[in-house]
């Protein structure tokens, strides 16, 4: 919750304490007593902030509207990809290791694994084990060094990435189809600079 001309800090704590972000899993009521949301209509978070205008009078409707929609939106792509995961039978934590080394051109050594995941090198060790034996991996002498091997995405560990991946970004595509090309730059440029002030 943000109230007017206030900073953060003056009202993060009160925010978590009452649970105002929009529910534990931000659907909240989503969909309850709300009007369609196409064409400017009114969506559940225009609902959520005049709740809490009355009982926060100095609350920022535009912060709160513009934190919520985010936390709204992160938490609508995180179910559509766990669905997804569900449906290729995959866990999180798999699909996470495919997709850091897709992004490493489908080959990297183990250690830039868990530089990518954050993690410690033995645990990485314990998922490529179990991604290399349902074929999604193979380890391989590399090339650059034979004393070192390196983990190869599979033909079927690709396939089964892109198809995770394709049922997310179709879901991406639909909901930011609702805005023009120009709008969606607007928006992306007015991200980075929030984003730009949170890596600060």
């Amino acid at each position: 919750m943000r109230r007017r001309e206030e900073t953060r800090e003056d009202t993060a704590g009160r925010t978590a304490e009452t649970g105002t972000g929009g529910g534990a899993d931000g659907r909240g009521a989503a969909g309850e007593d709300s009007e369609g949301s196409e064409g400017g209509g009114r969506d559940w978070t225009d609902l959520h902030v005049e709740r809490w205008l009355p009982v926060l009078p100095e609350l920022d409707p535009d912060i709160e509207g513009a934190v919520t929609r985010a936390k709204v939106l992160t938490d609508h792509l995180r179910r559509v990809t766990e669905r997804s995961l569900a449906d290729f039978g995959m866990h999180k934590h798999e699909f996470e290791t495919l997709h850091c080394l897709a992004g490493r051109g489908g080959r990297a050594a183990p250690s830039e694994l868990a530089a990518d995941l954050k993690m410690a090198p033995a645990s990485v060790t314990g998922r490529l084990d179990a991604l290399e034996r349902r074929g999604f991996v193979r380890r391989t002498p590399s090339a650059a060094d034979r004393r070192r091997v390196d983990v190869e995405l599979t033909r079927e560990g690709r396939a089964a990435w892109l198809g995770a991946m394709d049922v997310v970004g179709h879901e991406e595509y639909r909901l930011l189809g609702t805005l023009n090309a120009e709008e969606r730059r607007t928006l992306s440029d007015l991200l980075r600079r929030v984003l730009l002030a949170a890596e600060r």
